[in-house]
């Protein structure tokens, strides 16, 4: 696996309100929310995120965190992809252009390039798609390879297809009801690929955990490098409060050991990952 380059996971984040400047509700429950933080926007990396809450609520008391989608630099704005299923989030999906929230980040661990000569395959399932939005900008930009399939139970679920129009190959879409491309899990839609697939790849997962541990399986059997971002409860997002500590064993260790997933991760090599 490649050493990870330095990030601003190794500068302090910001914690400060952020205005919202733009509001896109999608069907059904989901929502971007574009925030303005030129610093956030400057900084962050595929794979982090944020913490934040609507400015006046206090039910949650604690902030969420958000993978963050895109970033746009010249305006200084990044966006975030969620779904209101809570709380926390629906009183983020009810924001208003103009309203403030609280935010602290870029936080965490981003993915990491895959060697030049690998195409970067980009799992995702439900919003899990977040983060590979800015990462395909990012390996585009670079002039890597990546291909990316997203998954959900019903076409539905697959909300965030637009950032992928223009993307080359086509973006490979799964559904469990068979309603929108391949009919069955993305994962099935992945080793179908691979089977046919002569070059060195690179797999990259975000989304529901059995569906980061088939991930995990499925680069074990073909052997190829895979990362993974986890997505465990998390209070505080500085490793403070242990609430997100996850079951890791490094390459050079005999044992595994407990790791914070906000500040070590989120996303970890798939090889180091203790699956229950």
């Amino acid at each position: 696996m490649a050493t990870r380059p330095a990030t601003s996971a190794h500068r302090p984040p910001v914690n400060r309100d952020v205005p919202l400047v733009r509001r896109e509700p999608l069907e059904g429950a989901y929502v971007l929310l574009t925030f303005r933080h030129p610093e956030v926007a400057e900084r962050a990396r595929a794979g982090q995120f944020v913490m934040i809450k609507a400015g006046t609520v206090t039910d949650p008391i604690l902030r969420r965190p958000f993978s963050i989608m895109s970033v746009d630099p010249r305006e200084g704005v990044f966006t975030l992809f969620l779904k209101a299923v809570g709380p926390g989030s629906r009183a983020l999906a009810e924001l208003r252009p103009g309203e403030e929230s609280g935010c602290l980040g870029p936080l965490g661990q981003p993915f990491t390039a895959p060697p030049e000569d690998h195409e970067a395959l980009c799992v995702a399932g439900g919003y899990g798609i977040a983060p590979f939005v800015l990462f395909s900008d990012e390996l585009r930009r670079a002039r890597r390879r990546a291909r990316v399939f997203y998954g959900g139970r019903a076409v539905a679920e697959l909300q965030l297809r637009a950032p992928f129009a223009a993307l080359e190959p086509p973006l490979a879409c799964a559904t469990d009801d068979g309603s929108f491309g391949h009919h069955g899990v993305v994962t099935g839609a992945v080793a179908a690929y691979l089977d046919t697939r002569p070059g060195p790849v690179t797999l990259y997962a975000c989304g529901p955990d059995a569906m980061l541990h088939a991930v995990a399986r499925l680069a074990e059997e073909r052997r190829l490098p895979a990362q993974v971002s986890l997505d465990p409860w998390m209070g505080c997002g500085l490793g403070t409060c242990l609430g997100c500590v996850v079951w890791i064993r490094r390459e050079n260790e005999t044992r595994a050991k407990y790791r914070c997933a906000c500040t070590e991760g989120p996303v970890f090599d798939a090889r180091e990952v203790v699956w229950a």
